[in-house]
C-alpha cells in the first residue's frame, strides 16, 4: 500500500473514531435530558400519582428484556446495525414527543411502551458496532464510551437548570428529539462491518443459550450491573434522607456520572495489566463497598465524596463486559450477545431490583434497600470468582467456550 492509501486508511480511521465519539455525546445527552426527570414531569405537569408514575416508569425494562435481543437478531441478520440503529434513534425521539401531545394516562403509558421499544435498541447496538469497530483497529473501547457518561451527565444539569427557567420543563422532550436526531444522522455515518458469516433469524440465540460461561456472566451482569442502574431510581430519595436538597442531588448524580470518564478512559490499560474477570470483580467489590457504606446513614458530605464510586464501578465493569462478551462469542452473533446482556442488565436486572427495592423502601426504609444491593452484588463477585475458575481450567483460556 502506498503512503497515500495508509494516510487515507489513517484519515478514515479517525473520522470513524470521532463519529461514534459524538453519537455517544449526543444519544446520551437525550436520555439524560428525559430519563432523570421525566417522573417531576409526570407529577407536576401530568398530574399523575405515584402507582401510574411508577407503572410508567417500570415500562422501559421490561420492554428492554423482550425487544433488545430481537434488535440484536435483526441486527445479525440483516448486517447493517448501522442503517437500524439510525432508524431506531430517529424514531425514538419522534415517539419521545408523544408526551407532549397526550394526557390521558393510558395513551401515556402507550407512548412509553413505543417510546421504549425503539429505544431499546439504542445503547447495545451502538456498544456492538463501537465493541467490533475498536478490537479490529485496537483502538479503546472506554476512551469512547466515555463521550456517552459525558453527554448524560451535562444533560442532567442544563436540563434541571432550563427546567426551572421560562422555558418550562417540556424543554426536556424537544432536547431528547434534538440529541436523538443529531444521533441518528451520525449513526449513517458509523463504520458498518457485515459478519462475514451471515446468521440465520434465530440460530444466534440457539448458539449463545449452549456457550456455559457466556451463560454465568449473564447472571454476574443481573446481579451487579441491575443494582447500579437501580440506584438511579432511589439515589435522589437517599440523598433527601440525608439532608440534600433538590440542588444537591443534583450536583450528586453530576458527580457520580462525571466521575466515570477518567475510570472508563483508563480502563483499556487496567484491563490489558489485570485481565477482564479480576477487572469485573474489582468492580463489583466498588459497587459492595458503595452499598454498604449508605447502609449505614453516613454523612451528606461523605455521600458526595463517594458518590464517585460509581466511576470506579460503572467505568470499569462496562467496558470489561462487553470486551468479555466480544471474546466469548463468535463474531457473526456479537451483537445478538450484546443485546442480551444488555436485556439481562438494563433490562431484567434493573427491574428486579428497582422492583424489589421499592418493597424493601415500603416495609423497610432506604437503608435497607442498600443492604438488599450489597446482598446481589455479593453473590455477583462469588459467580465472578467462579467463572475465573473456569478460566483457569485447561483449554478454557481461549477466547471461545466451545474451543
Amino acid at each position: 500500500m502506498t503512503a497515500w492509501g495508509i494516510l487515507d486508511l489513517e484519515k478514515q480511521k479517525q473520522a470513524n473514531i470521532l463519529s461514534l465519539k459524538i453519537f455517544y455525546l449526543f444519544s446520551f445527552f437525550a436520555v439524560g435530558s428525559l430519563t432523570p426527570l421525566l417522573s417531576v414531569y409526570l407529577a407536576n405537569e401530568a398530574g399523575l400519582n405515584g402507582i401510574e408514575i411508577g407503572t410508567i416508569m417500570s415500562v422501559g425494562p421490561i420492554v428492554m428484556i423482550v425487544f433488545q435481543p430481537i434488535w440484536g437478531i435483526v441486527c445479525d441478520w440483516s448486517g447493517k446495525p448501522a442503517k437500524i440503529l439510525a432508524m431506531t434513534s430517529l424514531l425514538a425521539g419522534l415517539f419521545g414527543l408523544g408526551y407532549l401531545l397526550f394526557e390521558p394516562y393510558l395513551l401515556l403509558v402507550s407512548v412509553a411502551v413505543v417510546l421504549a421499544i425503539f429505544q431499546s435498541a439504542i445503547i447495545p447496538v451502538s456498544d456492538s458496532i463501537t465493541l467490533q469497530y475498536t478490537t479490529r483497529i485496537k483502538s479503546n473501547y472506554g476512551k469512547i464510551r466515555l463521550f456517552g457518561s459525558l453527554g448524560f451527565g451535562v444533560a442532567v444539569f442544563v436540563m434541571g437548570k432550563l427546567s426551572e427557567s421560562f422555558i418550562g420543563p417540556s424543554v426536556i422532550f424537544y432536547a431528547f428529539f434534538i440529541g436523538l436526531l443529531i444521533a441518528a444522522l451520525l449513526a449513517l455515518r458509523l463504520p458498518e462491518e457485515p459478519p462475514q458469516v451471515k446468521a440465520k433469524l434465530f440460530s444466534g440465540m440457539k448458539e449463545l443459550v449452549t456457550m456455559k460461561r457466556f451463560l454465568i456472566f449473564l447472571a454476574v451482569t443481573f446481579l451487579i450491573f441491575g443494582p447500579n442502574l437501580a440506584n438511579n431510581v432511589y439515589y435522589g430519595l437517599f440523598v433527601e434522607a440525608r439532608g440534600g436538597t433538590y440542588t444537591g442531588i443534583g450536583i450528586a448524580f453530576l458527580l457520580a456520572v462525571l466521575s466515570e470518564i477518567p475510570f472508563m478512559r483508563m480502563a483499556g490499560s487496567w484491563i490489558n495489566k489485570l485481565g477482564l474477570l479480576p477487572i469485573t470483580l474489582l468492580a463489583g467489590i466498588a459497587s459492595l463497598v458503595r452499598w454498604l457504606l449508605y447502609f449505614t446513614e453516613p454523612s451528606l458530605a461523605i455521600v458526595y465524596v463517594t458518590s464517585m464510586i460509581q466511576g470506579f464501578s460503572l467505568g470499569l465493569f462496562i467496558p470489561a463486559a462487553l470486551q468479555y462478551i466480544r471474546e466469548v462469542v463468535p463474531p457473526h452473533i456479537t451483537v445478538t450477545a450484546v443485546t442480551l446482556y444488555s436485556a439481562i442488565g438494563n433490562g431484567l436486572g434493573n427491574w428486579f431490583s428497582t422492583f424489589s427495592g421499592g418493597i424493601i423502601l415500603d416495609k423497610s426504609g432506604i437503608y435497607m434497600v442498600y443492604l438488599f444491593y450489597s446482598l446481589l452484588t455479593l453473590m455477583g463477585m462469588l459467580l465472578t470468582v467462579w467463572l475465573m475458575r473456569l478460566e483457569k481450567v485447561p483449554g478454557r483460556m481461549k477466547t471461545s467456550f466451545w474451543k
